[in-house]
């Protein structure tokens, strides 16, 4: 199994790391996976930033030259790990950002004059894992399940991924907040995963 994880957080001292950490090292430890490739935004200054005028059209944006080694790692992947905090509701700006830049029309859907395009990416699976200050029911019942709707049917159902798995913990600035027991967790579920 072909791995990308896709980080995002600008530190490399928070319990998003931790996560990335642990993702990573249950990954080597499963005899499915056969290669681990990681995308850290932030340390990479990825521009999220969605840039539209005479020289750059939006019809070109799936050839776009800047952008062919992500959509090589995109296309390469098996499955896809995405890890980052929920701020205000939702993923960061640059996780945003880059689902903006990367997930283009004629890449990763192509518009068939159905309802709804056809996706160009099936067959893969996705888990996101995000860390918030508030409560794990928060999303559920404040936000209407909002982050999962915006991932699981605006983003990835939509080119073609239907296999989404979640892992949102709550509570995580707390001294209670069962950091370690979900970071064993984290490890466990990759150390035996499967496509």
């Amino acid at each position: 199994m072909k791995t990308l994880i896709i980080y995002t957080h600008p530190n490399h001292n928070s319990l998003s790391y931790s996560f990335l950490q642990k993702t990573i090292q249950g990954l080597q430890e499963n005899n499915q996976v056969e290669e681990i490739q990681v995308l850290d935004l932030y340390a990479e200054s990825f521009d999220p930033l969605l840039v539209f005028n005479e020289n750059k059209r939006r019809r070109d944006m799936h050839a776009d030259p800047e952008l062919d080694r992500h959509r090589q790692q995109l296309l390469w992947a098996e499955k896809i790990v995405l890890v980052y905090p929920i701020w205000w509701g939702r993923p960061p700006a640059m996780l945003l950002g880059y689902i903006d830049r990367m997930f283009a029309s004629n890449f990763a859907y192509r518009d068939n004059g159905k309802l709804l395009p056809e996706g160009l990416l099936k067959g893969k699976s996705v888990v996101c894992i995000s860390t918030m200050k508030g409560p794990s029911l928060y999303p559920l019942f404040w936000l209407n399940n909002a982050h999962k709707v915006l991932m699981r049917k605006a983003l990835f159902s939509y080119v073609g991924i239907k296999k989404v798995k979640f892992f949102e913990f709550g509570g995580m600035e707390k001294k209670q907040g069962k950091q370690e027991q979900n970071l064993e967790r984290i490890y466990c579920y990759f150390k035996t995963v499967a496509q």
